[in-house]
């Protein structure tokens, strides 16, 4: 049997940082796909569909640290459902992705990490006339 799952789409919000009682950081956060279609009459029909995210560990470290809302981003992972029940006692569900990769598909510097600086510009020096030379 397989379950596996592989979605490029942008986040909805920066993503929510937690952590286990022992200590494991769990990053989730929510990402749209579109889907463009075309009706009987060749309109072009746009429907979004809302996935949510979760990753664990150095994953979990990495979303953190460089993932903001609206940045594209490749996930893989594995869909899994799972349900609670809340305070007032419903019983509550929730289907997830638990990320097991991502890619940043977005130009280099848009996350929340800092940009690459470019070297510092050396000013030129002028010549020396040959005739100053000390050799």
């Amino acid at each position: 049997m397989l379950n596996k799952v592989f979605l490029i789409g942008r986040l909805g919000a920066d993503p929510e940082v937690r952590y286990t009682p022992d200590g494991l950081m769990v990053v989730n956060f929510n990402m749209a796909t579109d889907e463009v279609r075309k009706d009987k009459n060749g309109e072009k029909i746009q429907r979004t569909e809302w996935h949510r995210i979760v990753t664990f560990g150095k994953l979990a470290e990495i979303c953190a640290n460089y993932l903001v809302k609206g940045k594209l981003v490749y996930i893989e992972g594995r869909i899994q459902s799972r349900s609670w029940k809340d305070d007032e006692g419903n019983k509550r569900s929730v289907t997830e992705i638990i990320a097991t990769d991502m890619k940043m598909l977005d130009a280099k510097g848009q996350g929340k990490a800092p940009a690459e600086t470019e070297p510092p510009v050396v000013p030129e020096i002028e010549s020396l006339p040959e005739d100053d030379v000390p050799f």
